[in-house]
């Protein structure tokens, strides 16, 4: 179960990190952001359909994320059927802050991912909802500073999720040598902090009008 967790994990973070570069396209300008999101529903034309390959990725995308979630559940309560008797004092348990909010991380990422397709998919809770003009939807989105405070408890939540959950990930498929523990924080840590800086990058610039 750990390992079917870590290599849906291992997916999960493969899709983050493109979506991350391709968000920042719209330092680019309009043109080339709208240019980009047009051509993710023409990749591998004409052998595959148009919005195939986008299909496949989101079939992809459905399974690691039920897989991921299923056997977080699974390894949960075979940790409480394990201990089903709690304990009467509970020493403090060492680990990282992002280690011990894994759950709840999880649940607002879950709902933030709903909230995020309506908005910029399927476009009904964008305020603009502009069909065809992805660049109009985030501007209109981030002009809005509550949807900004919104993405941004969000996506510290999906960092928080990143560095437990890549360091975890390494040592389940034993990417971790003794030595290399502190090495292999330092790295998950590094990478959670770009990828945050990364998504809130976007956002804040439209909100502070360098893009817009």
């Amino acid at each position: 179960m750990k390992i079917a967790m870590a290599l849906s994990g291992a997916v999960l973070l493969a899709y983050l990190t493109a979506h991350m570069l391709g968000n920042l396209k719209i330092f680019f300008g309009e043109s080339s952001f709208d240019h980009y999101a047009h051509w993710l529903r023409t990749i591998g034309e004409p052998l595959v359909p148009h919005e195939g390959t986008l299909w496949i990725i989101r079939v992809g995308l459905t399974v690691s994320v039920v897989v991921h979630m299923a056997m977080a559940i699974l390894l949960t309560r075979r940790a409480r059927r394990a201990r089903p008797v709690k304990y009467v004092h509970r020493p403090p348990v060492q680990g990282s802050y992002a280690a011990r909010t894994m759950r709840w991380g999880g649940v607002i990422i879950a709902l933030f991912v709903v909230y995020h397709l309506l908005d910029l998919t399927v476009g009904v809770a964008n305020p603009t909802g502009a069909a065809g003009k992805p660049y109009t939807n985030v501007t209109a989105d981030f002009e809005h500073w509550y949807i900004t405070a919104i993405y941004t408890v969000a996506v510290v939540a999906v960092g928080f999720h990143l560095r437990h959950g890549v360091w975890s990930m390494t040592r389940t498929l034993g990417r971790q040598r003794p030595g290399t523990e502190r090495l292999m924080g330092r790295v998950a840590t590094g990478y959670a902090v770009l990828m945050t800086a990364g998504f809130l990058s976007v956002p804040f610039a439209v909100t502070v009008g360098i893009v817009g």
